[in-house]
């Protein structure tokens, strides 16, 4: 499950998750009770009906749109606190029309070239621990519990 995945990957880095309806799956507290996710109370999660709405409840996010047709890869660019990272259906990828509205912000994440894409999860995953990265992972643990060995 994609959105399980991520959302471990959210409460795991203190990262917001934004879902944007339709949602192609059921993330009431019985289904996620089911799936197990014992981490779900750790998720900072925001659920819009459309992605205007999601706009009009947050104007002008620093955002980055995650898709295999842009034309530079997630290191040629500088993530700053509080960035927005979209990714869209593991089977569509993000609509062309925010695409092309966001044209100079959209990246990828670099593979051959007959590889159509990765794993949604896997992708989020790359992205949100590159952008953490280049901010020196704020609020997340610098050291295990090795340290002292």
């Amino acid at each position: 499950m994609n959105t399980g995945n991520i959302a471990r990957t959210c409460a795991a880095t203190r990262s917001r998750l934004h879902l944007v309806k339709p949602l192609g799956f059921d993330i009431s507290d019985k289904a996620v009770k089911r799936a197990g996710l014992d981490y779900w109370h750790l998720v900072d999660l925001h659920v819009y009906d459309s992605l205007d709405e999601l706009f009009l409840q947050n104007p002008d996010p620093d955002l980055w749109l995650a898709t295999t047709k842009a034309p530079r890869h997630y290191a040629e660019v500088s993530f700053r606190e509080d960035c927005w990272l979209f990714f869209g259906k593991e089977t569509a990828g993000l609509p062309e029309s925010f695409r092309l509205q966001y044209a100079d912000r959209c990246i990828r994440i670099p593979m051959r070239e007959d590889a159509r894409s990765l794993n949604l999860a896997n992708s989020v995953a790359i992205l949100t621990y590159e952008a953490l990265r280049q901010l020196e992972f704020p609020g997340l643990l610098g050291e295990g519990a090795m340290k002292c060995l």
